[in-house]
């Protein structure tokens, strides 16, 4: 016989796969026809196919199957494109769906040929007429064989586990059989192992075929059926799946039979069956005899059966078998109570015993009647929850538990049934405890404590809702309190407090309130918890949803995010304008007298005062550096730190060699520590002997250890100390103990990570000014400007977890325009930044340019394969990147490497083209014809020395600089006073510190995603001194990782600016609102 064009999986597989609530519903997808273009390939025995379902695209599905040696399929795997994804209901519909197809197409090959079909219009109406017209020939053709479910009780044997136990004689077997043409059932070689493939030339009923296909997967439940030699029989005694009864009531629908094993035994299905207790009175005792009610007739108790625990079967004695389920699931007290003999007897004298206490909880289990009304039982009441309310001094405790009456007798519960004794009614309980958790307001049933607000608003809302509740008791122990609310307006006095900190004072603020007197505590407590009212100790209340106390709340929120809540509330010396605001709102204030010093001072200043410029200061500055100068000294003379960030190349250094030549001048007997890159202390000490001759300059090049002497010896006469940041973490100590006037961080982007030492070294030493600069206050996030102003001007923000909450998150991640207002507010007096656009109207023009470089088809082809590579490596550790992180970003430098040229990640393909490289010469080729000098930068030096190879092989002359440079100094010099045209730069070894204005054309062979570290390269060429234009090309390899590189650069520019330029010129008219936003929220 052909084979057919669908498998027949085994079903037991399709349920133990996708679950039995899966298999139910995937049966009503498969009979719906919601499977669509099902197709099955033999070859790697995979069917697919189209579900529809809740989505409007139908889900794709695929099962994987292996073949079985009876013909049938196992399913091995699944997958599907919905939610679920894999052994789901939609992969049940596709398995049953090839089964109906299966069984459909063996049917049609074993059916006997059809007769010729009328054509044209006798086709199209004989449809219309076989409804009313057929004759006994055509309906013997369409007749199918009938098949039925024999019934049979069948002896049982003991096992040897098994011995010892009560044991049933014997167990109501079942099998397919059909009806031969003699009107007998027989089995004719259909076994329950074989009945869903083999069907021996026989047309059977599809319908009736699939049920007793599915019958055995059903039975077989959680586990697996052995059928053994004799797989006729199934036991329904062990058919676990209460599906049983929906399976059987399915059989009558579709005709099938239900027949005894013997002429004699008729089958009956009824609807239910009780299992009870019959209580009857004899000699003043009860008796309880187990009863079975099936469809409101009684059966004697040892004619009934069960069938696992939710059914039972009675055999008659004329020989009927009737089958029902149970309305109740059965426990193995209730089989024992079948199997008892004898009745159950309560003497007399236990009679009331028995019905106040066992009756209650016995019909939580099984139905008790009297049959002849000879035992009166006590009315059961529903379940009360009863909540006992206890009133103390300033609290209210709540417990709940349950009371039970039967009778006058009362039994308490506790409120949850994690040790039930068969006492309570699950359903009653539920019934009430959803009224009250409405009363609630949806809150949870528990025992609870109230204080404050909580016990006002309980007390005078909650409680009258719960006693007016049918199903709850409320029991009052003590005094229930009466509240009052306060009306009229509070009164505020707010003063400071001096403490040992000079930069940090007290708060208090003193509530009045129809004269009461509210201490602080209380209200900051509330108002920084978000609380609307706040509970006095005499029972009072007052509301915070006052206008008054709006914006208390929101200074009083700010102020506790700088103090965090360690020492009470404070405020900074720097936080003048915060503290205006709370004079604003305040009736009447108290200031310490240094706050007074401190503080009005700042208030009062409407503009930065001009500052005569040093004598001793031995160059000529530009406006704008004039007023970053009057800005530094503004700083010095008010004890406040700051930010220098203007764009690199506009002198920076120079500008603050003003400052440290003024505060010379003006009597600073202690020296300034100025802390740089490695690479930039020789400038520093150059440009500070160039500019500021009459200052005492010490550079210090080694530790203490090292050159043996001590750095106190070594700073001793000096006015500024210069040294790196290295060495300063080295020396930590030593540096700590001397007094400093203050403290330069020069590219302080290298105290940028606060949990780094070096930070923590700048933030310890003592030193009453601490200037910060850099071009690049912000590289990557908002906590890298948290850090410097960390340093520079303690107690502007609050710690890095408030700040995270208060401006990071909400910028970063929320893009709140608001806050980075507030942001921009607070930083503008505290960090002075001017572009080249605003400030150097004299510097040329700077040219940028993205040049697009396609990749030949050898290195495209060896990219994309480790791309594909990687990226699947990658999948499964991105979702904890703090674990992987350096796996991941090695991976993406991988692929960086890549887009460059493949010999750097794998040297055989050393042959492999790089057409980086071949565009970098083409351009050089042009630039170098016309007499430019060229920075060509790479993140790689093992990329900048393959550019190194190829430029010494064409004979062009150039300087290289990177990391392992010995001697930096002369290299810088050579080209810049020598004739090389090309100076290859490492980005990390060359991007700060130098001054390379003799170049004019900047090549960036890899992009980077930090942008700020990109402008810091292009501005060693395009910087003041520059008389030339600069031309800047970023070279990018099309379809690569450089190109997303470029759109991370992009966002990280977009924040940059957003926080950075934006009005981020310091005005030299500083008004007073400028100074309240110092450090305010």
């Amino acid at each position: 016989m052909p084979e057919s064009a669908y498998p027949m999986i085994d079903v037991a597989d399709i349920i133990r796969m996708v679950g039995g609530a899966a298999f139910q519903r995937g049966q009503g997808y498969a009979k719906d026809s919601l499977v669509q273009g099902l197709t099955f390939e033999p070859d790697s025995t995979t069917v697919h196919a189209r579900v529809m379902g809740t989505s409007p695209s139908p889900y794709r599905t695929q099962l994987y199957l292996a073949r079985k040696g009876d013909g049938r399929y196992h399913l091995r795997d699944s997958v599907c494109s919905c939610p679920v994804g894999l052994d789901c209901k939609h992969v049940a519909a596709v398995a049953l769906r090839s089964n109906m197809e299966n069984l459909r197409s063996n049917a049609e090959l074993t059916a006997p040929a059809s007769p010729s079909r009328p054509a044209g219009w006798q086709e199209s109406l004989s449809g219309l007429l076989s409804t009313h017209q057929h004759d006994d020939g055509a309906l013997a053709a369409v007749r199918t064989t009938p098949l039925g479910l024999q019934f049979e009780l069948r002896p049982t044997t003991v096992s040897r586990w098994e011995k010892g136990r009560a044991y049933r004689r014997y167990k109501l077997g079942v099998r397919p059989v059909i009806r031969n043409a003699k009107g007998n059932w027989v089995k004719n070689n259909l076994a329950w192992g074989n009945i869903s493939y083999q069907t021996y030339g026989l047309k059977l009923d599809p319908d009736q075929h699939r049920w007793f296909a599915q019958f055995p997967a059903l039975h077989r439940g959680t586990g697996v059926t052995y059928f053994g030699n004799n797989d006729s029989w199934l036991h329904l005694d062990d058919f676990s799946n209460p599906l049983l009864w929906q399976l059987l009531q399915e059989a009558q629908r579709l005709g099938i039979a239900f027949v005894g094993s013997k002429k004699s035994v008729t089958v009956q299905l009824a609807s239910q069956a009780v299992l009870l207790l019959d209580a009857t009175t004899t000699d003043g005792a009860i008796q309880l005899c187990p009863a079975i009610n099936i469809d409101g007739e009684n059966h004697p108790p040892q004619t009934a059966h069960v069938i696992a625990n939710h059914g039972v079967y009675t055999v008659s004695e004329d020989g009927v078998i009737t089958l029902a389920p149970t309305t109740r699931k059965l426990t193995d007290h209730n089989r024992e109570l079948l199997e008892r003999t004898r009745p159950v007897r309560i003497p007399e004298a236990e009679k009331q015993e028995f019905l106040a206490g066992f009756y209650p909880r016995l019909i939580q289990s099984i139905d008790v009647v009297s049959s002849d009304g000879s035992v009166a039982f006590p009315e059961i009441i529903p379940p009360v929850l009863v909540l006992t309310a206890t009133f103390s001094d300033d609290q209210l405790d709540l417990s709940w538990d349950w009371a039970y009456r039967a009778g006058d007798t009362e039994t308490r519960k506790p409120l949850k049934n994690d040790d039930d004794d068969g006492y309570r009614n699950a359903a009653a309980e539920s019934a009430a405890l959803q009224s009250v958790r409405e009363a609630l307001g949806g809150r949870m049933v528990k025992d609870r404590t109230f204080t404050g607000m909580d016990m006002v608003d309980f007390t005078e809302t909650v409680l009258p809702r719960v006693e007016r509740l049918d199903a709850v008791r409320v029991d009052i122990i003590g005094s229930k309190p009466t509240f009052e609310e306060l009306t009229e307006t509070p009164q505020l006095l707010i003063t400071t407090v001096d403490t040992e900190d000079r930069d940090w004072f007290d708060l208090g603020v003193l509530v009045t309130v129809q004269g009461r007197k509210i201490p602080f505590d209380h209200i900051f407590t509330a108002l920084a918890k978000g609380s609307n009212r706040i509970k006095l100790v005499d029972n009072s209340y007052l509301s915070l949803n006052q206008p008054i106390f709006d914006q208390l709340r929101e200074l009083i929120d700010e102020a506790r995010m700088l103090s965090e809540w360690e020492t009470g509330l404070r405020i900074s010396r720097y936080q003048a304008g915060l503290w205006a605001e709370f004079e604003d709102l305040a009736e009447e204030t108290e200031q310490a007298q240094s706050w007074r010093a401190a503080v009005n001072g700042l208030l009062e200043l409407t503009e930065v005062e001009q500052t005569p410029l040093p004598d001793g200061l031995q160059a000529t500055l530009r406006p704008y550096q004039v007023d970053g100068f009057n800005w530094l000294a503004f700083l010095w003379n008010h004890g406040l730190g700051g930010v220098l960030a203007d764009d690199m190349g506009l002198g920076k250094t120079l500008q603050t060699l003003a400052l440290l030549t003024h505060a010379k001048g003006s009597g600073e007997q202690r020296p300034f520590l100025v802390v740089a890159p490695t690479s930039v202390v020789p400038n520093w000490i150059a440009e500070a002997q160039r500019f500021a001759p009459g200052l005492a300059v010490r550079g210090i090049a080694d530790t203490q250890a090292k050159s043996g002497t001590p750095v106190a010896e070594q700073v001793e006469g000096a006015d500024v100390v210069i040294t790196s940041y290295a060495l300063f973490r080295l020396d930590h100590d030593a540096y700590k103990s001397l007094e400093w006037a203050g403290l330069i961080l020069d590219e302080a982007q290298f105290v940028k990570n606060h949990a780094a030492k070096v930070h923590r070294c700048a933030k310890e030493l003592d030193a009453p000014f601490k200037l910060a600069i850099t071009g690049t206050p912000m590289e990557n996030n908002l906590m890298e400007l948290w850090a410097m102003f960390n340093i520079a001007a303690p107690g502007l923000f609050p710690s890095s977890r408030a700040f995270t909450e208060e401006y990071r998150t909400p910028i970063e991640k929320q893009g709140n325009t608001e806050r980075l207002q507030r942001l921009r507010r607070r930083i503008r007096p505290l960090m002075m930044r001017r572009t080249k656009e605003a400030v150097a109207s004299d510097l040329p023009p700077k040219q940028e340019q993205v040049l697009a470089v396609e990749l030949h088809p050898r290195h495209r082809k060896i990219y994309q394969t480790h791309l594909q590579r990687e990226r699947q490596k990658l999948l499964g550790l991105i979702d904890d990147l703090d674990r992987n992180r350096m796996i991941v970003f090695r991976s993406l430098t991988l692929l960086r490497m890549l887009s460059l040229d493949v010999s750097l990640v794998e040297p055989e393909y050393e042959g492999v083209p790089s057409a980086k490289l071949d565009v970098l010469f083409e351009q050089l080729e042009d630039v170098l014809a016309e007499g430019h000098r060229a920075l060509v930068f790479s993140q790689f030096t093992s990329y900048l020395k393959l550019a190194a190879a190829r430029l010494e092989a064409q004979g062009v002359e150039f300087a290289y600089l990177d990391g392992s440079t010995r001697k930096r100094a002369e290299v810088i010099d050579s080209f810049k006073n020598g004739s090389a045209p090309v100076f290859l730069i490492s980005l990390k070894a060359g991007g700060f510190g130098l001054n390379l204005t003799e170049a004019d054309y900047c090549f960036l062979l890899d992009p980077w995603w930090n942008p700020a570290t990109e402008s810091q390269a292009v501005d060693r060429t395009h910087r003041i001194g520059q008389t030339k234009n600069v031309m800047v090309y970023r070279m990018v390899s099309t379809d690569t990782i450089e190109e997303k590189v470029m759109k991370l650069k992009e966002q990280k520019a977009r924040l940059f600016s957003s926080v950075m330029d934006d009005d981020a010129v310091f005005s030299s008219a500083l008004t007073a609102d400028d100074i309240r936003e110092l450090l305010a929220g």
